[in-house]
């Protein structure tokens, strides 16, 4: 099996090493889930798991991007994520298909073999927690510095209205929930987004959507409800298995493709180091 390229681009986190599992998209049902949390190894196979471990270890993670003719290459081996990616790409027929996977290491304490309710709760609040996305940086490779990311990021009631919410938190946590969001990015700019969030005994995901479309200057480089970025959160044990996928159908320009495939490259390893301080939150029971 063909090992994914390691990438370099997770900070230290308090002491924590991240480590695997995003994804997820639009209201699919999602398989019953196993009895009890896969290893690492069930669910990339041994070789890619020995590959990812490295890549953690060394502060970065495994990163794919296509932009022709996209196949999955990092999905787990887990039916219910692999389905929706599945499902996501026919309907969606993307040109562009960036993933990336990597591990967050649970504290000592919390290493059982699937994770507690109060934790699963905390995980799934912390993704709803869209304002802490302002001000979350990256790492430029056009300006070789830091870059924030989103200007600003909040929950709102809806694209025709959009007031301002604050950010949903639940004591138990709905099967499936879509909110709405207003987020500036120094990429996109200002753009109006669905999120939907799925939990399910082993996992919990959320996707989105752009409900407007997305520009690169004055390029019109993403039309309307045409990317999909899903995050899939896999209970693996000892550790969180992160994988992430953006695909989209793009406008066709010289260059343009490599850029915003860089791009979400950039977003999807800023939003990775934005959830592990979550999951933080989540294992020492501290709430947001």
């Amino acid at each position: 099996m063909a090992c994914a390229k390691p990438r370099r681009g997770f900070s230290n986190l308090s002491d924590l090493l991240f480590r695997l599992t995003f994804i997820g998209l639009l209201g699919a049902a999602i398989c019953a889930a196993p009895a009890s949390a896969a290893t690492l190894e069930e669910l990339v196979g041994a070789e890619q798991a020995m590959t990812l471990r490295a890549a953690v270890a060394a502060g970065g993670t495994l990163t794919e991007a296509q932009l022709k003719n996209p196949a999955p290459r990092l999905v787990p081996q887990h039916a219910g994520v692999r389905r929706i990616v599945d499902e996501t790409m026919q309907s969606l027929d993307p040109g562009l298909f960036v993933e990336t996977l990597s591990l967050y290491a649970k504290p000592a304490a919390s290493s059982r073999p699937e994770w507690s309710a109060a934790e699963k709760n905390g995980l799934y609040n912390g993704a709803l927690a869209l304002s802490t996305l302002a001000g979350i940086k990256y790492y430029s490779i056009s300006r070789r510095s830091m870059r924030t990311l989103y200007e600003t990021s909040r929950v709102i009631d809806g694209p025709e209205t959009k007031a301002v919410l604050p950010d949903p938190v639940y004591s138990e946590p709905p099967a499936a929930l879509k909110i709405y969001a207003r987020q500036k990015d120094l990429t996109f700019g200002d753009n109006l987004y669905q999120y939907e969030y799925r939990i399910e005994k082993d996992f919990l995901l959320f996707i989105q959507e752009n409900l407007t479309t997305m520009n690169v200057g004055i390029i019109s480089a993403v039309h309307k409800n045409r990317l999909r970025s899903l995050v899939a959160v896999i209970d693996a044990g000892d550790c969180l298995l992160i994988y992430t996928v953006s695909m989209a159908r793009a406008v066709s320009l010289p260059g343009l493709g490599e850029r915003i495939s860089g791009s979400f490259t950039n977003r999807a390893e800023a939003i990775l180091k934005w959830y592990a301080g979550q999951a933080d939150k989540a294992f020492a029971g501290t709430g947001r």
